[in-house]
């Protein structure tokens, strides 16, 4: 019996092709040494027939491997296992290292897993959520956005719009955005000052990578966003914490680290502070900007929910102050339509722009082009600008309701501040609340919220979790906060 009736087996029912499965078979028979260079195989009449298959599928799979050069053919004396290729040793099951026997799982080499990546990653299939601070994708203008995306992929030439672009993104959209940033937020910026990213993290991640080194000191605020202090860590950097009050960054405490130590990035979320919500008030505002011009450092200055401040007009950001090109400002669409669509934008001096374009290149080419251009054409025609007075109007509307049932349901275990703005209120529950187990017994009864262990690598515990409010409605909120109270 030849040694190949034992060997090769073939599935009729499997999508892949038969002559794909028997080229397949035979070149892993060859990988681990079962067939040697020289040997040679049956006739395609003699394997057809051993395997009931018809012989030109034997000939398309003989073909297959003989143009990738595992077999050669020697006309008149049959087909070999190429002779060129190297002698493999057979290893019995017993011989073969533990490492491999499952490689698709865990891996032959090694690799450090550095413990700030083990982040959880925010994805909640549960009916109910009080969120990290999302928006209710229910109020997007998704008709709009589908017909403009459409007509991206239809109109105009295919060529130039199915093609490579800009790696500093749609110039459609940053022109668009230059108009709208400058009326909106007081900035006066044009196309070249804007990068297009794939969200605040990626702007995050470019200035990490190209403009801090191995060293370098970085001030954050505490409690603090930890994706943007991962990326800090990555790239090498000191993290310095310093405490956020009810006004926002303790600002006289950064003047005396600047005293001592040279500071290269100050990252802060000046409008809404994440996690706690407050802005930082106007005097800390004008100091920032006259230390960071005193002292060298740049700001990156993270402005993720400008658009939704319901207690008077948003707050200009620190970057329309800016005189020295110290500021790096970060925004994007993910909360104005939905985490889904991946569109941000980076703002600075002209000279880092291109500089921090010419680094995106090398991990993202481009970004979506069709989608840029998309949301270039909604903010032309107003669709986003009337979108966001509608979504302000509907989110001021949840937070004042869901802000009652916290007092009137809860207030006895929680307390908080009603939020000028943003999507969630910073709730501090009770010393004797273990919010991991609430969170846990809240998922079982299909109601997410973070239980906030991962939210402060580094400082104490504030047992204060974010509960957004604006991606759901009036019935899921009331329906969430009683879930609550019954598990409480």
């Amino acid at each position: 019996m030849n040694i190949l009736s034992t060997l090769l087996a073939i599935e009729k029912s499997e999508r892949l092709p038969v002559y794909l499965q028997l080229a397949n078979q035979l070149m892993g028979l060859i990988r681990n040494g079962t067939l040697q260079p020289g040997y040679r195989l049956l006739s395609t009449r003699q394997l057809a027939g051993m395997l009931k298959i018809h012989r030109r599928t034997v000939v398309q799979a003989y073909d297959e491997l003989l143009a990738q050069g595992w077999l050669e053919s020697h006309t008149g004396n049959g087909t070999f296992v190429a002779k060129n290729l190297p002698e493999i040793q057979v290893t019995s099951k017993e011989e073969t290292p533990e490492k491999s026997s499952n490689s698709l799982k865990k891996a032959g080499f090694k690799f450090e897993t550095p413990p700030y990546l083990n982040r959880p990653v925010l994805k909640s299939d549960t009916r109910l959520h009080l969120d990290d601070g999302f928006p209710d994708p229910r109020l997007a203008p998704l008709e709009e956005l589908s017909r403009a995306y459409r007509s991206q992929l239809l109109n105009g030439n295919p060529y130039m719009r199915l093609g490579y672009g800009d790696t500093k993104g749609s110039s459609w959209l940053r022109q668009e955005l230059s108009v709208y940033l400058n009326e909106t937020r007081g900035l006066k910026v044009s196309a070249d000052n804007i990068l297009i990213t794939r969200g605040v993290i990626m702007g995050i991640h470019l200035v990490s990578t190209g403009l801090l080194r191995r060293g370098d000191f970085v001030v954050v605020d505490s409690p603090g966003w930890f994706g943007a202090n991962m990326n800090f860590v990555q790239a090498g950097a000191n993290v310095i914490e310093l405490p956020v009050d009810e006004f926002g960054l303790d600002v006289d405490a950064l003047e005396e680290v600047c005293k001592k130590q040279s500071i290269r990035l100050l990252y802060v979320t000046s409008h809404h502070h994440y996690p706690t919500t407050v802005a930082l008030r106007a005097d800390r505002r004008i100091k920032l900007i006259k230390l960071s011009d005193k002292y060298g450092f740049i700001i990156f200055e993270d402005d993720y929910d400008y658009d939704f401040h319901y207690l008077s007009k948003p707050l200009l950001p620190l970057a329309g102050a800016d005189k020295a090109g110290m500021v790096m400002y970060c925004g994007s669409f993910t909360k104005t339509i939905s985490p889904a669509f991946r569109v941000g934008y980076l703002v600075g001096p002209e000279d880092v722009i291109a500089q921090l374009a010419r680094l995106r290149r090398i991990i993202d080419r481009q970004g979506d082009q069709m989608l840029e251009n998309a949301m270039a054409e909604l903010i032309q025609t107003g669709v986003i600008q009337r979108h966001l007075r509608k979504s302000v109007r509907v989110y001021k509307q949840r937070r004042d309701f869901f802000c009652d049932l916290l007092k009137t349901k809860l207030g006895d275990r929680v307390s908080f501040q009603i939020p000028d703005g943003g999507m969630a209120v910073w709730a501090k529950f009770d010393p004797e609340i273990n919010l991991k187990e609430l969170a846990g017994k809240a998922l079982k009864k299909d109601l997410y919220f973070s239980e906030g262990s991962n939210a402060y690598p580094g400082s104490p515990r504030h047992n204060a979790i974010r509960l957004g409010f604006a991606s759901s409605n009036l019935e899921e909120l009331e329906e969430s906060i009683h879930i609550i109270k019954d598990l409480l």
